[in-house]
């Protein structure tokens, strides 16, 4: 590949100094200097200069106050411009007229965070926000709004909507964090996706959109509004794309510019369902193509995906975890490769961006049958003076054949184009970056056992000494759920009654109770003929529990499903208990408002002598929730309402029990989850704050792929994992909820599992590795920065490639388990020696890594010796991180 010229070498340093001079003048206030931002054909225009945007998605619910610096400060690292975030009603006013702006849902210190680490912020205020969040984020209060219908245009509706969307902007004016006020927020966004579900509501449909837009509009925020998904979106609104790839979007009209508000790095996981992954090289593709195709603002869906405490997972079904295969996953550690590819093409996307916002448009080039590059150009000018300081060019080459490479030839040069990629050319010469080509560390992520809690120790042995730590062993206690309506604010009512209108989603419970009477001649009918009486139940979702007399009879899961139980009835008076259960409510769709849950159809007991005997008129008797619910057994102060009972190995479990026990926290600072692998299905609760539902469904024995090829387009089941396992094993504890020693924690179990296998264990990259090959690309750095030029490292002769290694922070690395600079085969974790190989690599990587942090080693037969002339080498490096800090070094 060609070298870099020192002329163009301080052509691009004049550029840097440029933007740094620009942004620097952003920086002068609190956050920013007071500026406006507009738009043209092209761009944002952020205080006059068009900029090229990426965004990190972020949902501060998802996380806690104490984890936001540091997912925010990675998310910069990572190389975004703008934080992405909704705003979620039902957190928000859970209670009509009555606010939470606390805690996790404190999204005034979101948003000052992020203008305090120079940020800018785009708010999506919806207010519906589907986001597989509970009820699409719609408080389940709006149902009982007299002639309400949600997101049509209906006065009840408009009224609830625009209190609240001007409440929230109410507010970021009052604690001036608009653009204009020297606050972060350069975007707001009014509905969400409406355009899928427009047609649902005919006339009444585009009326409302209409409404929302000059409703949005005339509350003066003073930034510009978007709308996503919305092709009829008004000239005075921005319409954008929400899609796995938006390279081939075009907003409605040619004075908007192309903006991607979801770009789907993942994908989200239903209880039972197998795990997405999508390939890092292909979400570089989609990126590249966006910009390299005209566009200006990118933001990933999700870039941090966190964790969906409480009750607030919807779907229903979707499960407590939203990772989302995000680049910073939901402990807040970064996923690699996938954070460090996507830094590097964001680098090389800024290297770009002079060319990109000067030119109005770009150039296209046919290079072959699937091979087509774009090329911008444009005069550079001293801002404000209109002196030309030079004509930048950056090209993108697109190689979009899914099976072959491909050789083509630009402005009189030779490139090859892996399949499925996109290389990038800050100067139209050299190229900076290739989608396909991953130089990024891979962290494998590994768990340490702490054993803090009481155990039988039938998985002891399955450990390795070094995870196991001291246990902590204090005795498990349990109480039993009454089975059954159990309080004195139960009512009885003639007849099913739909369970949110009863439990108004203040919990996933609602018991149904009903006394059936069985004659003689109906039991000598079914033991004559050796058959058992079914309940019938027409219509169901989430889950149903069917007790009769006070035992289990059976349970049934599905959306809206029909349920035939055989059910034991005796002689005499019946008890017939029904346990309703949502498991999350929709989240998305039209009229949300008549999903509901819990029991639709007539409910029936069939087999009977004399025909069926129809339940749906009876007389039942209601009860919200659990006892313990009530009670509130699960918080600190109040964990002694229960009669606890000592609960030894070897007990007799229950369905339906509660559990208590105390851990002490691990030691360190590393991100803590608890493995109820062991478990059924409940709740669980540390220190009183709820950590989410649990249940361990398991995936398809089938559908997973043994090897993900990224080429092509990808969709949700392309790549998928954890077959046969449980879907979910993993729940997160914020290390801000614990305490060093007397943890409590509290689990609800509807099954007759038992407690004693459940582990508390920390999360944490232990070992790395990176594979980079000497034609690989020389590091970015050198494009913007002379850290790499220093002492004669390099030349304009010995531009080389450079690999890096690094720990998480608070770790080291320890050991060099594999390297080779030559022809070595294999994977990570895997990896072997070839017929090329250069004795000195294990001895010379680790005299520069060993006890450092991180380190850099350039890929260069001046370093490890060419053993093997005219053969391309690269250099494969395994190692170990270990919990001591260093610092840093490079070779």
């Amino acid at each position: 590949m060609a070298v870099l010229s020192r002329k163009l070498w301080w052509q691009w340093r004049i550029i840097l100094v440029a933007l740094t001079v620009q942004l620097s003048v952003l920086a002068g206030g609190e956050y920013f200097k007071p500026f406006n931002v507009t738009y043209d054909h092209r761009a944002l225009i952020i205080d006059g200069q068009r900029r090229m945007l990426i965004s990190a998605g972020i949902h501060y619910p998802r996380a806690t106050p104490e984890m936001w610096p540091d997912i925010i400060a990675k998310s910069k690292e990572g190389g975004a411009d703008v934080i992405e975030t909704y705003t979620f009603w039902n957190g928000h006013e859970p209670v009509r007229g009555q606010y939470n702006f606390e805690d996790r849902y404190d999204i005034v210190k979101f948003a000052k965070l992020v203008g305090a680490n120079g940020l800018y912020l785009l708010l999506r205020i919806g207010p519906y926000v589907c986001a597989e969040w509970n009820f699409g984020g719609l408080p389940v209060w709006l149902r009982d709004i007299p002639d309400i219908e949600f997101r049509t245009d209906n006065a009840p509706f408009k009224v609830e909507m625009q209190g609240f969307v001007e409440k929230i902007v109410e507010l970021m004016r009052a604690e001036s964090l608009f653009s204009w006020q020297g606050g972060p927020i350069i975007l707001l966004q009014i509905e969400n996706e409406y355009g899928n579900i427009e047609s649902s509501f005919g006339s009444k449909g585009n009326a409302y959109m209409k409404w929302a837009a000059e409703m949005a509009v005339g509350l003066n925020a003073g930034v510009p509004w978007i709308m996503c998904r919305q092709v009829d979106a008004p000239e005075y609104i921005l319409d954008t794309c929400n899609a796995y790839y938006c390279d081939g979007f075009r907003p409605n009209s040619p004075n908007k510019p192309v903006i991607w508000t979801e770009d789907w790095d993942g994908w989200y996981t239903s209880w039972g369902g197998r795990i997405p992954h999508r390939p890092v090289e292909d979400i570089a593709f989609a990126v590249a193509r966006f910009f390299q195709r005209g566009g200006s603002l990118m933001n990933y869906y999700m870039f941090f995906g966190g964790t969906n405490f409480e009750r607030t997972s919807g779907g229903p079904n979707q499960i407590t975890s939203y990772d989302y295969d995000a680049p910073v996953d939901e402990y807040g550690l970064l996923s690699q490769p996938k954070w460090g590819h996507l830094k590097d093409l964001h680098a090389a996307i800024k290297l770009c961006e002079p060319a990109l916002v000067a030119a109005d448009s770009s150039e296209y080039m046919k290079l072959g049958p699937m091979q087509e590059a774009h090329v911008y150009r444009g005069h550079i000018s001293d801002r404000g003076q209109n002196y030309t300081l030079y004509q930048s060019c950056s090209a993108f080459l697109a190689n979009i054949d899914e099976h072959k490479s491909a050789s083509v030839r630009f402005l009189g040069r030779v490139y090859t184009l892996p399949p499925w990629s996109v290389s990038i050319l800050p100067d139209c010469q050299n190229v900076a970056f290739n989608t396909a080509k991953v130089g990024a560390q891979i962290s494998v992520k590994s768990v340490s056992l702490d054993i803090a809690l009481p155990r039988e120790g039938s998985l002891l042995p399955q450990m390795k000494t070094e995870d196991i730590v001291a246990p902590n062993l204090e005795s498990w206690t349990s109480w039993k759920e009454p089975i059954g309506p159990w309080g004195d604010n139960k009512f009885t009512f003639p007849g099913i009654l739909e369970h949110l209108n009863v439990t108004k989603d203040l919990s996933d419970y609602l018991w149904y109770k009903t006394r059936v009477y069985i004659s003689e001649d109906d039991v000598l009918f079914w033991e004559q003929n050796q058959v058992k009486p079914l309940l019938n139940i027409s219509s169901m979702r989430d889950v149903v529990r069917i007790f009769v007399n006070g035992k289990l009879s059976g349970s049934a899961k599905g959306h809206w499903v029909k349920v035939v139980q055989p059910i034991n009835l005796s002689q005499g008076y019946n008890d017939v208990v029904l346990l309703s259960e949502t498991v999350g409510l929709q989240n998305y769709g039209a009229k949300l408002e008549k999903d509901g849950a819990g029991f639709r159809g007539p409910i029936k007991l069939v087999g009977f002598k004399n025909g069926d005997l129809d339940l749906t008129k009876s007389s039942w008797t209601y009860q919200v929730g659990l006892q313990g619910e009530y009670q509130k057994i699960y918080a600190v102060d109040e964990s002694e309402n229960a009669r606890w009972t000592t609960f030894p190995p070897g007990s007799t479990p229950f369905t339906f029990s509660w559990y208590k026990t105390h851990f002490d926290a691990p030691d360190g600072t590393d991100p803590v989850s608890l493995n109820l692998r062991s478990m059924g299905k409940g709740q669980v609760w540390v220190n009183g704050h709820h950590i989410g539902r649990y249940w361990t469904l398991e995936a398809p024995k089938d559908g997973c792929q043994n090897i993900c090829d990224y080429r092509g387009a990808y969709k949700s089941d392309k790549c998928t994992k954890n077959c046969g396992e449980p879907t979910q094993v993993w729940y997160h504890i914020p290390r801000s909820w614990l305490q060093k020693s007397g943890n409590l924690l509290v689990i609800f179990e509807e099954t007759e599992k038992t407690p004693f296998d459940i582990f508390v264990q920390t999360r944490f990259s232990k070992i790395i590795c990176s594979k980079v090959s000497e034609d690989y690309y020389p590091p970015l750095e050198i494009w913007s920065s002379t850290s790499y030029v220093k002492n004669g490292v390099f030349s304009d002769s010995d531009i080389v490639p450079v690999m890096k290694l690094k720990c998480e922070d608070g770790y080291s690395i320890s050991s060099i388990e594999f390297a080779s600079y030559g022809t070595p085969h294999g994977s990570c974790q895997a990896f072997s020696l070839g017929n090329c190989h250069a004795p000195s690599t294990r001895s010379l990587i680790s005299q520069a890594c060993v006890g450092k942090n991180s380190c850099a080693i350039r890929v260069s037969n001046s370093i490890f010796g060419d053993t093997c002339r005219g053969t391309l080498k690269t250099l494969v490096v395994q190692a170990r991180c270990s919990s001591t800090s260093g610092s840093s070094s490079a070779m």
